[in-house]
């Protein structure tokens, strides 16, 4: 499947680069009859993707992938921006979001922990990842060692993070206090 999804990011990548966004993720989950190809892009800027940005990477990486078939199995296509608590799966987010709250999951056991969660603390020159343990203090993993990383709903990730739009709220404010 890694291989697979290597292949997938090489395809997926230069269109998503083409429309101005970075690639944040390409995950195909599922078994036969029932799989998933999920992308998860962002603008560098805002870090968020419209609708509308959706919509158009989902047709460029349709057309890609009809053309170059590389799935054997039928699959739903699923693009999203990487959401507020969003995976951390390149070396940059780990920086780009320091100060916030992270659950990491590690490939092995690292002092005998293989879940580290806290607060992260960024990135070293020899491409680790520092995260303030609680209860354990500072704690250095190697990147290549991390096999999952996510940031945690908590009210300062909200207060960092804004929409890129509000409009329309308020309608469905009303709607839910009739």
């Amino acid at each position: 499947m890694a291989e697979l999804e290597a292949r997938l990011t090489e395809l997926i990548e230069p269109e998503a680069r083409a429309l101005g966004f970075d690639l944040v993720r390409v995950k195909l989950f599922g078994g036969a009859g029932d799989r998933t190809l999920q992308v998860m892009a962002e603008r560098p800027d805002t870090r968020q993707l419209t609708i509308d940005d959706c919509a158009d990477l989902s047709r460029r990486i349709s057309d890609v992938l009809d053309e170059k078939d590389p799935i054997d199995d039928a699959y739903r296509l699923e693009v999203s921006s990487p959401g507020i608590d969003r995976p951390l799966t390149r070396l940059k987010d780990f920086e780009d979001w320091k100060g916030h709250e992270a659950r990491i999951t590690l490939a092995e056991p690292v002092d005998g922990r293989k879940q580290l969660t806290g607060d992260l603390a960024g990135t070293d020159r020899d491409d680790s990842v520092t995260i303030y343990v609680r209860g354990h203090g500072l704690t250095s993993v190697n990147f290549e060692k991390i096999a999952s990383a996510k940031l945690l709903l908590t009210d300062r990730l909200i207060a960092a993070t804004q929409p890129l739009s509000s409009e329309g709220a308020e309608e469905f404010e009303t709607e839910d206090q009739d």
